[in-house]
């Protein structure tokens, strides 16, 4: 199939009508930069004189915060957080990035998790990351913990357009809170749509799921090596969830989605060059095309925003944003390149 540049360029116009909510394991990513001055004499490692620190949102925060981007705040997240300075660090991001933090359970047993990355240089010389600190809790959470998101979703889900589940497997997304959020998403007739790395059969009935091509080759159990394999992994990720269609990432490679109607569809990357960080690209995709879906977009075209939004943020360092002005100038001065590329189509 031709991509229709119109019909892109419409859907893409139209994200910020949607309002979304995401739930899952909410993080900060706390960011540190020194310049390395000397060998201490205490111990054997560098001293950093501090000169920043930047505050950004991680894990499934930045789902929510590139959902935010474009809808300009109309997002919502629900997760827990600690009794903990970090809590406080996190809901002041969050505020700053236009997204709704007042369903946000806290946890004094727990630690906000926060992944903490101090960097330095030497001499105006590239800055290099020097070491990673970690906070999170690793036990599962209570019983008490759970049934405060379950009245948090049972509030927030109606009043949204679709749900994103983040699951990077911190404990926040419990069989419980997986099961209480795809029932009242469909109750209320909202889409849902699943980013997680591992156990997709949990997740029973949603809209749609992106995986990578990694995390789906250990799903399905066998490698992906060819077109025919992606298809084969598709279908049967389809019949082990229920899911409506599931869209894999494939890095370089581009994405493919493949429905119940039993066709996959195959999308190149549209932009290979500058590739600076792939850091949030896959929250990216996840949150453009749940915006697309929820908009009512074509699940193609929602794949599409979504690949052309990740060749945007991965130009960035870190975990980046984008904003429907920066797609549809993409899409204006890449009409030509666009409307030539053929988005191929793989039937049983």
């Amino acid at each position: 199939m031709k991509i229709e540049i119109e019909k892109l360029l419409e859907y893409t116009k139209g994200l910020a009508k949607a309002k979304l909510l995401v739930v899952g394991d909410l993080a900060l990513d706390e960011m540190v930069y020194g310049d390395t001055e000397r060998i201490s004499r205490e111990a054997p490692v560098l001293i950093l004189r501090h000169t920043r620190t930047n505050l950004i949102l991680g894990a499934a925060s930045n789902a929510a915060h590139n959902v935010s981007a474009i809808n300009h705040g109309k997002v919502s997240v629900v997760g827990i957080v600690g009794d903990d300075y970090q809590a406080n660090d996190l809901r002041g991001a969050f505020e700053s990035a236009g997204v709704d933090c007042s369903h946000l359970v806290t946890d004094k047993t727990r630690k906000t998790i926060t992944k903490t990355r101090i960097s330095g240089s030497c001499f105006q010389s590239i800055t290099q990351q020097i070491v990673r600190i970690d906070r999170q809790s690793s036990e599962p959470i209570s019983a008490q913990t759970e049934q405060k998101i379950i009245k948090e979703l049972e509030k927030a889900i109606p009043a949204h357009d679709a749900v994103i589940l983040s699951d990077y497997h911190i404990g926040t997304l419990t069989d419980k809170v997986i099961e209480t959020a795809i029932t009242l998403s469909k109750k209320y007739d909202k889409k849902i749509i699943v980013d997680a790395q591992k156990d997709l059969q949990k997740y029973k009935g949603v809209t749609s799921m992106t995986p990578n091509l990694p995390d789906t080759q250990k799903q399905v159990g066998f490698f992906i090596k060819s077109k025919e394999d992606l298809y084969r992994a598709g279908k049967k990720l389809l019949s082990d969830t229920n899911a409506e269609c599931v869209l894999i990432t494939c890095g370089a490679e581009g994405m493919a989605l493949i429905t119940g109607s039993k066709k996959m569809t195959v999308i190149p990357v549209f932009n290979k060059s500058k590739v600076f960080d792939v850091t949030g690209a896959g929250d990216t995709v996840t949150a453009l095309y749940s915006l697309a879906l929820a908009s009512g977009a074509e699940s193609v075209y929602a794949a599409i925003i979504g690949n052309i939004a990740a060749g945007i943020v991965i130009k960035q360092f870190g975990c980046a944003t984008t904003t429907i002005d920066e797609l549809v100038e993409f899409i204006e001065q890449n009409r030509k390149k666009l409307e030539t590329i053929e988005i191929g189509e793989y039937n049983e």
